[in-house]
C-alpha cells in the first residue's frame, strides 16, 4: 500500500513540475526572449527562433531568408557552440527595450535586437536588426 503512495505522489510532483508548451515558449522578460530568440538561430532552428519573434511580413521574410543562408559545416558547429554575450540592455519604456549582443563564435560582431511586450508576451522585432542606425 505504501508503494501505491509513493507512486501517486511521484506522478504528482511529476505533473506539477510539467508546462505546456506555449508556457515554455513564452519569455518571461526581455532579456529572455532575446536569449530564446538568439540561441535558437545560432543552432538553426528557426522554427523555435519564431516562437520568439514579432510576427509580421518584413520580420518573417527576414528569418526565412537567414534561414536559407549556406554556411560551412565549420561556421555550423561553431555556431551551435557559441555563447550570447549581453553587452547593454536600454528599457526604451515598459515594453521596448533595445539589445546588445554578441556570440562567442562572432566576438567582434555586436548586434541589436529590439525586445517589445505585445498583448502581454515579449517578442523580438527582427527588422531592428537591419534598420537601426
Amino acid at each position: 500500500m505504501k508503494f501505491i503512495g509513493l507512486i501517486g505522489v511521484m506522478a504528482m510532483l511529476l505533473l506539477a513540475g510539467c508546462k505546456s508548451g506555449s508556457e515554455q515558449d513564452s519569455a518571461e522578460n526581455d532579456l529572455d526572449a532575446a536569449r530564446g530568440f538568439v540561441q535558437a538561430a545560432l543552432k538553426g532552428k528557426y522554427d523555435r527562433a519564431a516562437d520568439f519573434m514579432l510576427h509580421d511580413s518584413l520580420n518573417d521574410e527576414r528569418l526565412d531568408a537567414v534561414s536559407r543562408m549556406e554556411l560551412s559545416s565549420d561556421e555550423k558547429q561553431g555556431l551551435w557552440d557559441a555563447s550570447i554575450n549581453i553587452h547593454s540592455r536600454k528599457l526604451v519604456n515598459d515594453s521596448t527595450s533595445i539589445i546588445i549582443y554578441s556570440n562567442s563564435f562572432h566576438k567582434e560582431n555586436q548586434d541589436t535586437l529590439k525586445v517589445v511586450k505585445k498583448e502581454g508576451k515579449w517578442l523580438v522585432d527582427f527588422k531592428y536588426l537591419f534598420d537601426h542606425e
